[in-house]
């Protein structure tokens, strides 16, 4: 079985590398609005809050330490919430770039992702046809032949360039065999328990979203990594709702964010991130569950603290 918890966590990810700005005026792309939509999150449920930073002049996705440092000790001042940090970045980036605000910064947590993937975020052209930067559409279309690349090495790189931060991974698992290059690493003694395993699904490229889906990854985990781990679930667009309360009920933690789904139903965009956090806490306590803390989620993943974290004040 899972580590044995008693409260839900929720992770919030605030803006990421996959959605781009036009397609919607809700997704914060400036240091300011990350800020202020984190401390928002944090207050409507969150205790985790996942970050990318954005190029505020053309909104493209970028690992520069500088411009994180630009939101992180405005979200520190005003909240106690987990800060989460990417390793992903961008598909167009390479690993040691998509590494430094980890490296420099030293979060308590950084996301991780397991395996390389084909990763499909081209239909979004069916959907979304005019854009406000020259970058977009190319950067979608280019997605048909782009490999999102993490491999064993890279893995490998970012955990032992980090060992030294005291930073938990969020693993993040698109598919069954991350699973098993998780347990790898684990074998190996590079990768240490208590595991937050992020079990993606509905994304082109990664495993489905049908329920069998989500079971087929709960069992995996289970049958690898016993109590050593907490699992939760993110579900792409449509589908962040639906697997969420799926793996809610079956013990399992949640994550939604603009980063993940622009939407708050058919049709209607969010109109911020703490709007879907508000909406998964109601659906949480309509589970009678309840919602673990930033301090309580801190004993949980058994991490670092605060006052470890190097991004200033």
């Amino acid at each position: 079985m899972a580590a044995r918890q008693s409260k839900v966590i929720v992770t919030c990810a605030i803006t990421g590398s996959i959605h781009t700005p036009s397609m919607s005026p809700h997704l914060p792309v400036t240091p300011e609005r990350i800020a202020a939509e984190a401390v928002a999150a944090a207050k409507a449920g969150a205790s985790v809050v996942h970050l990318h930073a954005r190029n505020p002049e053309t909104g493209q996705p970028s690992q520069d330490p500088d411009l994180f440092r630009k939101f992180l000790p405005e979200i520190r001042r005003q909240s106690d919430v987990v800060i989460n940090i990417t390793t992903g970045g961008a598909f167009t980036m390479t690993v040691e770039e998509r590494l430094q605000p980890v490296l420099q910064l030293k979060p308590e947590v950084a996301s991780l992702n397991m395996g390389s993937m084909n990763f499909g975020i081209f239909p979004m052209l069916d959907r979304f046809k005019t854009f406000q930067h020259d970058w977009e559409r190319p950067y979608l279309e280019g997605s048909k032949d782009w490999v999102f690349r993490n491999t064993f090495k890279d893995i490998q790189y970012i955990l032992e360039s980090c060992s030294d931060n005291g930073t938990c991974f969020e693993i993040e698992c698109y598919d069954i065999s991350h699973l098993y290059a998780a347990a790898y690493f684990i074998d190996k003694g590079i990768l240490k328990p208590p595991l937050l395993i992020q079990s993606v699904f509905g994304l082109l490229g990664g495993i489905g979203r049908h329920a069998e889906d989500v079971l087929h990854m709960r069992r995996t985990a289970e049958r690898l990594f016993g109590e050593d781990y907490y699992w939760s679930v993110l579900g792409a667009g449509r589908n962040q709702f639906p697997i969420a309360t799926m793996a809610a009920s079956m013990g399992g933690n949640v994550r939604v964010g603009i980063e993940d789904s622009l939407w708050a139903g058919p049709g209607r965009l969010a109109q911020s991130n703490a709007d879907q956090v508000r909406r998964i806490v109601d659906i949480l306590h309509a589970l009678d569950l309840d919602i673990a803390s930033p301090e309580e989620t801190r004993a949980m993943l058994r991490l670092k603290g605060m006052d470890r974290e190097e991004f200033g004040s």
